[in-house]
């Protein structure tokens, strides 16, 4: 019988086994890169936490798994703009509009990237979970700009340990509020969520490492255009950081206050850049996204008010 949830108790021949084999021996993968893959995507749990898929298991060990079930959930097929900035057998790199969730959940079961996917692809995409096949990374929904897609296994282990290995890493161009003293700055500050609004994100004590590192690529009587790096990839990271510093992206509607006065639709960030190592051969990869028409034509509005 096929289980999809459980939990069962290490034996004393299993002892010493790495997590990935024993999650195999049991039958709940079909390999031990797919085992590997489950407990990366924190589908599996040794007493009660996650471990890394070398954990070698002692007796006793409560093994407890809540894995997705092989049968697909439904996905609407919808035929949603976006543009293709490139597609091999491995993966595809997308470039996202303003407005478009990259998955269902959260109320957004149609509508999102994952639906316009099935529409061009049907099921070409390599899938851990139902609802986010390919899917490695995010973005917000009304940030624009680059996104990584695995149509196979071997990309979607692959840019998933180059994301917590930090090798693959994105650029953003920002517009925020105010001016600089110099002419680039670091934040290294934790983030987490917000105790008193689960929809927001904020600087904590208690939260995870975070750090962005910016350069200022051009400065306005109001604004700057910034282009960020990220170090890591926390929830609405550059929202954040640059509200903590008083400098809020023009446009969010989460985070800052009075940061409306050129743009209304969502913020003014842009993931313009992005770099990888290709799955099949290990190469550096390098993708550019241009600005999208807004955006341009808000930074367009700003070079005439300096001239």
């Amino acid at each position: 019988m096929e289980r999809n949830k459980g939990e069962f108790i290490v034996r004393e021949n299993e002892v010493s086994l790495r997590l990935d084999s024993l999650i195999f021996s049991h039958a709940l993968a079909s390999s031990r890169t797919r085992a590997s893959t489950y407990i990366d995507s924190g589908y599996i749990f040794v007493n009660g936490k996650q471990e890394s898929a070398h954990y070698k298991v002692r007796i006793g060990d409560i093994i407890s798994y809540q894995i997705p079930t092989k049968k697909p959930l439904e996905i609407v097929k919808e035929d949603l703009p976006f543009s293709l900035i490139y597609e091999d057998e491995d993966l595809l790199i997308i470039n996202k509009p303003r407005g478009l969730v990259v998955h269902p959940g959260n109320g957004h079961e149609e509508g999102t990237l994952v639906n316009a996917l099935a529409y061009r692809y049907g099921d070409a995409f390599y899938q851990v979970d139902a609802l986010r096949p390919g899917i490695v990374h995010r973005i917000d929904k009304d940030t624009t700009g680059l996104l990584a897609v695995a149509k196979s296994e071997r990309a979607f282990i692959s840019l998933s340990n180059q994301l917590k290995d930090h090798s693959m890493h994105r650029e953003y161009l920002a517009l925020v509020t105010g001016n600089f003293p110099g002419k680039e700055g670091r934040i290294d500050a934790p983030i987490g969520r917000k105790k008193d609004d689960p929809i927001r994100f904020a600087v904590t004590k208690d939260g995870k490492a975070a750090r962005t590192d910016f350069v200022v690529e051009e400065t306005f009587a109001t604004h700057s255009l910034l282009r960020c790096r990220l170090y890591t990839g926390r929830t609405h990271q550059i929202r954040v950081h640059m509200d903590y510093i008083h400098h809020p992206i023009e446009g969010d509607p989460l985070y800052g206050t009075h940061n409306h006065s050129l743009f209304s639709k969502g913020q003014l960030l842009h993931a313009a850049k992005l770099y990888l190592k290709h799955p099949s051969d290990g190469r550096e990869c390098e993708f550019e996204a241009p600005l999208p028409e807004d955006f341009s034509n808000v930074l367009s509005l700003l070079r005439e008010k300096n001239s």
